[in-house]
């Protein structure tokens, strides 16, 4: 019997045109039957997010965080628009980021304090102003890095803090009528302030009643008895004898707590009804599908907890429990300071390239840091706390990044994700996939949803390293 061509053609091992007197193996493996592996995915992650946050049942689809009322209010960012290098112009909606102006709302009021900043180059070492010296004017940072610092208690200078990009220095001068500066600020970097004379502030108070009625009333509001966290204050008293008359009080709350809807990822599966009844060995084809699928849906999932403007992370942390890098790079020293803003941090999460850059400073100290064993698996760590990476943060086109420091649980007032289980044809925990149809094409659709949020119970509960550089410098 004759063997065709097809079974006996050259194989790679051997010259073309050479005729062999066997069977290939190119022409057998179209007879045998392959060892296949599932369909497989570059883009799934650890997802550590996802695993360490402890998930709260929500049935009602909405979470209500109610609070103390709070009495010292949060400061915000101001920002800016650039028309070129001398041209920068402070957006009068987002003074309202500022405590003394919070809740204010005469447009044209903000319009014209906006209008009266004027733009100031900065240079590296420059002395912007000295403790103990009159306030005589306000400044925004448009961009640069500033050093708070005080003389210690034996004459060394002591850092107190890092001013960045829309920060604002001098609000501490309202309600008082001889302001002085608590303390000094160094330009360390060349950089843009926008400056406002303190006596214009006084002309636009006496010009707007409401802006005076405000600020009066902001005043107030500060002159009331309060704790460190600026929470309203409970009367107490310690140390007595005797039978003396104990005040009286209240825990006051905030009549507008923030509530949490949760939000969604979705999308529509298509599979052939050809596929789907007749490839389904060794593997169910429409099983694999959903598979993926869901895996791009829980990566989307940890996207939103870090990205989303309204709920995630690197948008909603409080701008008090945000600091900068001193130097650049992510020292031990910084992740200290991080460490020390809040109690019982339970994790930290940082870019890959950040955990890297901060092992490279660990390294000029001759420092190791150690490890933590989560889940069976040994993560870095720092202090005890564990380092997970996450490359869902981003990276700026400057080569800065952002680490985070968190305490979770809603036992300890901290970072909770936020689901709903027991939903319609649920296929995992606050994610279902419901039959939509078989349309005129033979395409049968699953709908595929995934809900959750995320919510940050008390300000401390989350803090952030910003301008974290990553580039690597010459030694």
């Amino acid at each position: 019997m004759s063997v065709p061509d097809s079974a006996t053609g050259p194989t790679t091992d051997e010259p073309a045109g050479e005729q062999l007197s066997s069977l290939s193996t190119h022409a057998a493996r179209r007879l045998a039957t392959t060892t296949k592996s599932a369909p497989q995915m570059q883009a799934i992650t650890s997802r550590w997010l996802l695993k360490a946050l402890p998930w709260v049942d929500v049935k009602g689809g909405t979470y209500r965080v109610n609070r103390r009322l709070q009495l010292s209010i949060g400061r915000g960012r101001v920002q800016f628009e650039q028309n070129g290098g001398d041209d920068i112009k402070v957006i009068p909606e987002t003074l309202t980021e500022l405590p003394v102006l919070r809740g204010y709302t005469d447009t044209a009021v903000l319009e014209q304090i906006a209008s009266r900043f004027r733009v100031r180059e900065v240079r590296a070492g420059q002395i912007l102003f000295e403790a103990g010296q009159p306030v005589t004017e306000t400044y925004l940072v448009a961009h640069g890095r500033l050093t708070r610092y005080t003389a210690g208690k034996y004459g060394e200078e002591e850092v107190l803090g890092v001013v960045t990009d829309g920060d604002q220095l001098g609000d501490e001068a309202i309600g008082q009528s001889d302001p002085l500066w608590l303390s000094s600020v160094r330009a360390e970097t060349a950089g843009t302030v926008l400056v406002l004379p303190w006596h214009v502030v006084t002309e636009i108070t006496d010009r707007a009643p409401s802006l005076a009625a405000h600020l009066e009333a902001y005043a107030d509001r500060q002159r009331r008895p309060m704790n460190r966290k600026g929470e309203a204050d409970v009367p107490v008293q310690a140390g007595h004898t005797g039978e003396p008359t104990l005040t009286g009080g209240f825990v006051d709350y905030e009549l507008e707590a923030r509530e949490y809807e949760l939000s969604l990822t979705q999308t529509v599966l298509r599979v052939h009804t050809r596929v789907a009844d007749l490839y389904n060995d060794p593997m169910d084809q429409t099983e694999q599908q959903l598979r993926l699928t869901i895996e791009e849906i829980r990566e989307r999932q940890e996207w939103e907890l870090l990205n989303n403007r309204e709920f995630g992370l690197l948008h909603n942390i409080d701008y008090g429990q945000r600091i900068s890098t001193f130097s650049g790079p992510p020292t031990p020293d910084d992740l200290d300071e991080l460490l020390s803003m809040r109690r019982k941090t339970r994790l930290f999460v940082a870019h890959p390239k950040a955990i890297a850059a901060f092992f490279r400073q660990c390294n000029r100290r001759g420092l190791v840091p150690g490890t933590a064993n989560v889940d069976g698996h040994e993560v870095p760590a720092w202090r005890g706390v564990p380092i997970f990476p996450c490359g869902k943060i981003p990276v700026s086109p400057q080569h800065t990044t952002s680490i985070l420091a968190l305490r979770t649980g809603e036992a300890d007032q901290g970072v909770i994700g936020l689901y709903q289980t027991g939903i319609p044809e649920e296929y995992q925990p606050g994610l279902n996939v419901r039959f939509m149809g078989i349309n005129t094409t033979a395409i049968i659709n699953y709908l595929v949803t995934a809900y959750y949020s995320l919510a940050i119970l008390v300000p401390d509960a989350a803090g952030i390293l910003e301008n974290v550089q990553i580039g690597r410098t010459a030694e």
